[in-house]
């Protein structure tokens, strides 16, 4: 399965426009891509633990989508068959007064992964250039020295700040995978209603979902920005269709799967010595 038509290639202008959130590919259903989902997170589990026994990459795993996109669900049906003690989800909501005394980068970076670690971040330092843009009164309660207000170049300042950091960590062997869950408004709409109908779902659905939904257009140009000058060679986005949830967790599992597999990774090598502790070991157990 091919992937790169999902990749927003650096340099390129990107136009969310250009790609389909209904997109299920070469795929006409579930049942059709249920095999080839099922080998990935197959897959996923054996590089899990070359990656945890090799530590020497870590993999970050950036998640960001409007409301009902299923970031949950693609991380609970992605990472089903890993070993739970190699991964970490981190979900990031409204910040604590002690995340908002640092700058904006601080919360998100004390969560990254271990070397030998998956790091998964659902939403991210990226709302920090998404809903407070969308919502810049937000910015008051960072109290930023001689600020103003925000401009274009606050924000340029802003993008720039986090290539500069994405950069450094891939420097210092953290791969990082980007993906936006592109959710249509018809099918998010779908998914409230359903969340509203089922008493077992009801939980799900806030006020605060209608009012973020009523700056869908605002939103969508943020989400365009941010992939212009933030998808780059170290660090690219991946703009998934997500209509369909199970392409979208075929399109992630996949891309994961490709990117640890072009690591090559391997487990550690055993010297000498420790062949001669091992069979040692060996004629130790044996006798009886």
């Amino acid at each position: 399965m091919k992937e790169n038509r999902f990749y927003a290639a650096p340099g390129k202008r990107f136009r969310l426009k250009d790609y389909d959130p209904a997109d299920t590919g070469k795929y006409k259903s579930h049942a059709h891509a249920k095999k080839t989902l099922d080998d990935n997170i197959e897959r996923l589990q054996r590089y899990q633990d070359l990656l945890f026994s090799g530590n020497s990459y870590s993999l970050l795993i950036i998640l960001q989508a409007m409301d009902a996109a299923g970031k949950d669900g693609t991380i609970k049906h992605v990472m089903s068959g890993v070993n739970p003690a190699g991964c970490e989800v981190s979900a990031f909501k409204q910040p604590s007064q002690q995340e908002l005394d640092h700058d904006f980068l601080w919360r998100c970076y004390k969560e990254l992964p271990e070397r030998g670690m998956i790091g998964i971040f659902s939403r991210s330092y990226y709302e920090e250039v998404l809903v407070v843009r969308v919502h810049p009164k937000f910015l008051d309660a960072e109290r930023l020295p001689g600020f103003g207000g925000p401009d274009e170049t606050f924000w340029k300042h802003r993008f720039q700040a986090i290539n500069d950091m994405e950069k450094h960590l891939v420097r210092n062997g953290t791969v990082i995978l980007k993906f936006f869950l592109h959710l249509s408004k018809e099918e998010q709409a779908r998914r409230f209603l359903g969340r509203i109908e089922d008493p077992g779902k009801n939980w799900k659905f806030s006020d605060a979902d209608l009012e973020e939904r009523l700056r869908w257009d605002d939103y969508m140009a943020c989400y365009e920005d941010m992939i212009n000058h933030t998808s780059t060679k170290h660090a690219g986005w991946y703009v998934i269709p997500a209509d369909s949830k199970w392409f979208t967790h075929l399109c992630v599992s996949d891309i994961i799967v490709e990117t640890l597999k072009g690591l090559k990774l391997k487990y550690p090598s055993v010297s000498a010595e420790q062949k001669e502790r091992l069979q040692a070991a060996r004629e130790a157990l044996g006798r009886k």
